[in-house]
């Protein structure tokens, strides 16, 4: 293990992608159907400095995910509110580098959009309510996909997003899932989780 990414913004976006990558793969272990899930991103030369026996010998990696407490989120139309609550409030502290959300979506093909403005145009003057509405019409879509997201950032404003859809019935079970990402994918939630770690004492 070596110290060349110890200074804050040294780590690069192939080492936020190798970490969203690890952290994607774990959580299929659990299977579909799964809360939202929240990763601290620590360095793992500094992990196995502390902690020798949690990081393999061949572990190669520059950040290393450490999963929180379940995040709590309530049932019904809008399990993500608490998550919002959550991100505007948190903060970190070092050693943690970076910070990763998992969490499942929706996705439906750009010719869908047309289908949903008759479920939420007539509540426009109520926002909470029109975007509830626009949701419960997403995933009743005929093309509606479920897709597992992955946002990740890091100090220095390094963001990245990564995302896997879940195979259709189908599908060939052995083939490997498709990695996808875009810049703009997801781009809020990636400056949201940018804005948790800022330094907002020192800014204040």
């Amino acid at each position: 293990m070596t110290d060349e990414h110890t200074d804050r913004g040294q780590f690069s976006p192939d080492d936020l992608g190798r970490a969203l990558h690890d952290i994607l793969d774990h959580v299929e272990l659990g299977g579909w159907g799964q809360p939202p899930q929240l990763f601290a991103l620590v360095p793992t030369s500094l992990i196995a400095e502390q902690n020798p026996g949690l990081v393999d010998e061949d572990d190669d990696s520059a950040l290393s995910p450490v999963a929180q407490e379940p995040l709590e989120v309530s049932a019904g139309d809008e399990p993500y509110a608490q998550l919002e609550e959550f991100l505007a409030t948190a903060t970190w502290s070092p050693p943690v580098e970076g910070v990763a959300l998992v969490l499942e979506i929706v996705v439906l093909p750009p010719d869908a959009e047309g289908d949903l403005d008759s479920a939420f145009e007539p509540l426009l003057a109520d926002p909470a309510a029109s975007e509830s509405a626009a949701r419960a019409a997403a995933r009743k879509h005929p093309s509606a996909r479920t897709a597992r997201l992955a946002v990740g950032a890091l100090r220095g404003g390094k963001t990245l997003s990564l995302m896997r859809l879940q195979p259709a019935p189908d599908d060939d079970p052995d083939a490997p899932m498709e990695l996808l990402t875009h810049p703009e994918l997801a781009s809020t939630l990636q400056s949201a989780l940018a804005a948790t770690l800022d330094d907002r004492e020192a800014q204040g």
